[in-house]
């Protein structure tokens, strides 16, 4: 007795839908049984094998074989959900109605799981623009509540964060602020994504004290913001040059529990280098050195542009080697803004210097700097 696993089938099926072979997938499917000892699938595996074929986007191939065979394998409020959450990866927010109407009549009760679905579906297809456009997608959300309401289902925390996540995107602060509220009203703890969402609509629409109100309320209601929530207000900071407002921020973030992301210190960093402010790169640049991830591909390149704009070419070379001995390759354009600033300000010893330790780790980088035109050129 070799015995196959349902599991097996299920895995099958799977692998042939993710290659494309969809009738091949069914045809396992369907002869399941016949190697399982006669043991039938349910509406667990149909909902498997619907499923399946709608995250690979075979979701009018998953309706016909659902019409077919759901009197065989039965349906509950799952099927139906995968369904509409098919039709709405589709963008076909129509076809995800009607089948949610369908389940109505049917006599099986959608969920908030099913209605999240399909807010879901309506908001993350949005048109933010042009305005009406954005007015239907709203209207529809909205509908979507009262619907909810009306069948006894109270929305809950993913409900209003998916709203609220669309009002941020247009940079509907008002909006985003009132969904806020009426989620606390109604006594919904918001969650950090949420709160998130929030913070960067008002930071985006330069509303920047409330984001600061509301990064004081999170905090209050032990919530710790992420990186992700401070990096909003670092990037209005540096759209506003306010280079007051960054370190503030820099400095209570570095004294609260939140560690700054790698992103976090590139802002900053981006944000000193335009001011020109060079003591405060280096304190950044040093606090990036000792954190946990320490300083990327990017991080290094907004240095030595910096550098270079500021015609500190001596600094510049010396994080351009160290850069490559840490294994990243500089991008064309920042060698060849240190390649021409060097020339063209006499530094030739300088550029003979970083030449030598440029052939020492060609063994690495050779074919990448093939194409440099190693001798100077006449000014």
């Amino acid at each position: 007795g070799d015995q196959t696993s349902p599991e097996t089938f299920l895995i099958l099926t799977k692998r042939l839908i993710a290659a494309g072979l969809t009738r091949q997938a069914v045809r396992a499917f369907d002869d399941a049984p016949c190697f399982l000892e006669n043991r039938r699938f349910g509406v667990v595996e149909f909902g498997f094998l619907l499923d399946t074929l709608c995250k690979y986007g075979y979701t009018k191939m998953a309706v016909g074989v659902f019409n077919e065979r759901k009197e065989e394998f039965g349906c509950d409020e799952k099927i139906y959900t995968i369904l509409i959450a098919g039709w709405c990866k589709l963008r076909r927010i129509d076809m995800a109605e009607k089948f949610l109407a369908e389940m109505i009549e049917s006599g099986i009760e959608p969920n908030v799981v099913t209605y999240n679905v399909l807010l879901n579906g309506i908001c993350r297809t949005a048109s933010l623009h042009p305005e009406e456009r954005f007015e239907r997608n709203v209207r529809n959300a909205e509908k979507v509540f009262d619907e909810m309401r009306q069948r006894g289902i109270e929305p809950d925390v993913t409900s209003f964060s998916i709203v609220l996540h669309m009002y941020s995107r247009a940079h509907k602060s008002e909006l985003t602020l009132d969904k806020l509220k009426l989620m606390k009203a109604k006594g919904i703890s918001p969650t950090i994504e949420t709160y998130t969402s929030v913070v960067k609509c008002l930071c985006s629409c330069g509303r920047l004290e409330e984001a600061e109100e509301l990064l004081e309320t999170m905090v209050e209601t032990g919530i710790s913001p992420s990186s992700a929530t401070y990096n909003c207000f670092f990037k209005e900071y540096k759209g506003r040059k306010d280079a007051n407002g960054a370190m503030n921020l820099y400095r209570k973030m570095k004294n609260g529990f939140c560690k700054p992301s790698t992103q976090t210190y590139n802002v900053l960093l981006g944000t000193f280098i335009n001011l020109g402010k060079m003591e405060t790169v280096k304190e950044i640049w040093d606090d990036l050195k000792a954190s946990e991830t320490g300083p990327d591909l990017d991080s290094y390149t907004s240095l030595i542009h910096g550098l270079c704009s500021k015609e500190k070419w001596k600094e510049a070379c010396g994080f351009f080697v160290e850069m490559i001995e840490k294994g990243y390759l500089p991008q064309k354009l920042t060698f060849e803004t240190l390649y021409k600033g060097l020339i063209q300000s006499n530094k030739m010893r300088t550029w003979r210097r970083l030449k030598k330790k440029l052939d020492e780790e060609s063994i690495t980088f050779g074919s990448e700097f093939q194409r440099y035109p190693f001798e100077p050129y006449k000014r």
